[in-house]
């Protein structure tokens, strides 16, 4: 699902040259009733020419920022097409990421987890997109590197919707403080979501913003 919505684009091309039509038919008007004022003005008593001047340098302004706007819109569109062109090298290769999330796919989903240093009880927890605690368990307390794979199911064996979901642990030192632990996942990124302001990565049903992105590799 590589897809580009058309909304933006044409409502960008569809105002700026509205509003320089409207503009160029107003300064038009305006031009008229100035001529007919200067043809029809008493030569004992001309016409003060500082409110006539004052409303061409307005004229002026807001031309500039219609240009402005225009100028703008054009460099934003461009840098968002750089960045999806950027993001489609992305297709089919295997990205890590950091921010605890995975994507259960068809029953299953696999974190890999840190613990700092050795703790006397550790548990982790699954939350749904909507941070609704949907699973818990023990975890292992030894330092290092770890694997949790999970079946999508919840603590009353009920088989949940595939979808991002987030990993947690909780794990504590036999002092009773808190072991630093890191929770990544990793997966294959089969599309490119381009519908909204910025390039997300999809995996399974799963989105991921480019900035969660750790690691990538074919």
């Amino acid at each position: 699902m590589t897809t580009v919505s058309p909304t933006s684009a044409a409502a960008t091309s569809a105002t700026t040259p509205d509003a320089m039509k409207q503009l160029s038919g107003n300064f038009s008007t305006f031009l008229t009733l100035l001529t007919t004022q200067l043809k029809n003005q008493d030569p004992t008593s001309p016409m003060d020419s500082n409110a006539f001047t004052q409303q061409l340098v307005m004229y002026s302004q807001v031309e500039q920022q219609i240009d402005t706007n225009s100028n703008l819109k054009t460099l934003i569109g461009q840098g968002t097409s750089n960045a999806a062109a950027v993001t489609t090298g992305y297709l089919g290769k295997k990205v890590s990421i950091l921010n605890g999330n995975a994507a259960l796919t068809s029953g299953a989903a696999s974190w890999t987890y840190n613990l700092e240093a050795a703790a006397a009880t550790n548990q982790i927890s699954v939350t749904d997109s909507n941070g609704k605690l949907v699973y818990t368990g023990a975890g292992e307390t030894t330092a290092g590197n770890h694997t949790f794979s999970w079946n999508g199911k919840d603590n009353n064996g009920n088989q949940l919707a595939d979808g991002a979901y987030t990993l947690n642990v909780a794990a504590t030192g036999a002092a009773g403080g808190t072991v630093t632990s890191s929770v990544a996942s990793a997966g294959v990124v089969s599309q490119i979501d381009l519908t909204g302001s910025t390039p997300k990565l999809v995996i399974g049903s799963m989105e991921v913003n480019l900035s969660d992105v750790a690691a990538v590799a074919n």
